[in-house]
């Protein structure tokens, strides 16, 4: 299975409308603190948009909606594999994205036969407050041997010319939310990202 190299991330269904049109063809929706009826209805419209346009959605945190909806595609922090079914999750013929920082939570996600790792940061971000703050390009060409054929996300502090950088380093594909929504032109930013990982 080959993943698109450029992979933002959104929090909501707005960014959706923009972004796919645009050709994005791989987008997360992270979505945090939505009542339950909100929140599924956002993922379905998600799923729904993502068909509509021939993109995979990935489904952050809740991967019990994701089954419900019939979801192709989850990610899971390492606080959210402690108390993820993965085998549910697998049973249900979903594919499992799992975010990794150190060599211990990257030898739990390769456990589970990840469809990708993610390593962040791999520079500076302003998006959450973490222990580590940034990883570095040394790291993603360690994680590159170390995780084989897996693909491998770069998340954290990427722009589209750290994107390059990134793949020089061995990384398969380049994670981007504050890049994005923090933009002053979005759409535009996000046809930089596509011209420099098409």
């Amino acid at each position: 299975m080959t993943l698109p190299r450029f992979y933002p991330i959104f929090d909501t269904t707005d960014w959706l409308r923009h972004a796919l049109p645009l050709g994005v063809k791989l987008v997360q929706i992270r979505i945090k603190d939505q009542p339950a009826p909100r929140l599924m209805g956002e993922l379905a419209l998600a799923q729904e948009l993502c068909r509509e346009h021939g993109a995979t959605l990935v489904v952050n945190d809740y991967w019990r909606e994701a089954i419900e909806l019939g979801c192709d595609f989850v990610h899971l922090g390492q606080e959210d594999l402690d108390q993820a079914d993965v085998a549910a999750i697998r049973r249900a013929g979903i594919r499992l994205g799992v975010s990794t920082h150190d060599e211990a939570e990257l030898d739990r996600a390769m456990a589970l036969r990840p469809d990708y790792v993610a390593l962040g940061p791999v520079w500076p971000t302003i998006l959450k407050k973490m222990k580590w703050e940034q990883q570095g390009l040394d790291r993603v060409r360690d994680w590159r041997k170390l995780v084989g054929t897996t693909p491998l996300v770069a998340i954290g502090g990427v722009t589209p010319e750290r994107a390059l950088e990134a793949f020089a380093a061995g990384a398969d594909i380049a994670s981007a939310v504050t890049d994005i929504t923090l933009n002053p032109d979005p759409e535009g930013r996000i046809r930089q990202w596509l011209a420099v990982t098409a």
